[in-house]
């Protein structure tokens, strides 16, 4: 199955998150995402929400200002 993509670019908090939560209430056990975003703001609140769930995150700054966020759901 391919992964899908969440673009996220030009989306102030909390839109990301919205679409992030959205997306986990239908994902399957061991299922991955990636967020697309141009916020730093987003990181933020992805760390805060998401550190202590039982999400693996892990953030990828692919260019200047604009970062991958890889989910996988556990």
């Amino acid at each position: 199955m391919k992964n899908s993509v969440i673009d996220c670019f030009g989306d102030m908090c909390p839109i990301p998150i919205i679409k992030i939560e959205n997306k986990l209430k239908t994902a399957k056990s061991g299922e991955e995402f990636m967020v697309v975003t141009d916020h730093a703001c987003t990181l933020e609140s992805i760390k805060d929400k998401y550190s202590k769930k039982n999400i693996i995150v892990k953030i990828d700054e692919v260019m200047n200002g604009v970062w991958e966020v890889y989910f996988k759901t556990s």
